[in-house]
């Protein structure tokens, strides 16, 4: 694939592998980036059973820890090749993908929770994998504070801060993100779009599509 070719990406699955084949377009693309929340606090087999149900309609694959999965998921993800947690990887197309899995302190002690500054620390690591791409794409199961892919309940903000001044600075095409399932949206920080597709079971997916040397993001559904 050259122009024209596109990826889609998925998250907060947990555990519901059955769901990914309902995705619309897996087979034609390029590759599937899995955000995080592979699980619901499950551990490596767990992580297997979504892993093998993306291969079954794409080989390739970029996928990271979420905060739900156990932290032996993110050594699963690397034994698989598959891990973009803390690195990055440039397609055949030119495109640098890079990775920040877990997510910054919840209240609901979740097994793969990480402090402000441990997450800014990963997505420095895993830019410095591909910062000599000029197309990126940041793959963050956290999404950025203040923005339309954080809200909660009563319109409160739970996500980084980290994550947000990153994204100002670093200004990324796309930013795929997460963990928020009632956020699902899209939203813009500057020349970076955002997008939160919510929990898979709810049907929601992004496109990223690369043509004409231009990188876009669009939020889709198939329920």
């Amino acid at each position: 694939m050259g122009e024209g070719a596109y990826w889609i990406g998925i998250g907060d699955i947990h555990d519901d592998a059955a769901a990914v084949a309902r995705v619309p377009g897996l087979d034609a693309a390029a590759g599937v980036v899995v955000t995080g929340d592979l699980t619901v606090k499950g551990g490596a087999a767990a992580a297997r059973a979504v892993i093998e149900a993306v291969r079954r309609e794409n080989a390739v694959i970029m996928a990271q820890i979420g905060n739900m999965d156990k932290s032996e998921v993110d050594a699963y993800l690397t034994r698989e090749g598959v891990n973009i947690h803390a690195t990055g990887r440039v397609t055949p197309q030119g495109v640098g993908f890079f990775g920040c899995g877990y997510s910054t302190p919840t209240p609901f002690g979740t097994p793969s929770e990480a402090g402000e500054e441990r997450i800014a620390a990963w997505l420095e690591t895993g830019y410095a994998a591909v910062a000599h791409c000029p197309h990126l794409v940041m793959v963050c199961h956290t999404p950025p504070h203040g923005t339309a892919t954080d809200v909660v309940g009563g319109g409160v903000h739970v996500g980084s801060q980290a994550v947000r001044a990153f994204i100002e600075r670093v200004q990324p095409a796309v930013c795929l993100t997460g963990h928020i399932h009632e956020a699902r949206a899209v939203d813009r920080l500057g020349a970076t779009t955002v997008v939160n597709p919510g929990a898979l079971s709810g049907g929601g997916f992004a496109r990223v599509t690369f043509s004409s040397g231009v990188l876009s993001a669009e939020l889709l559904s198939f329920a």
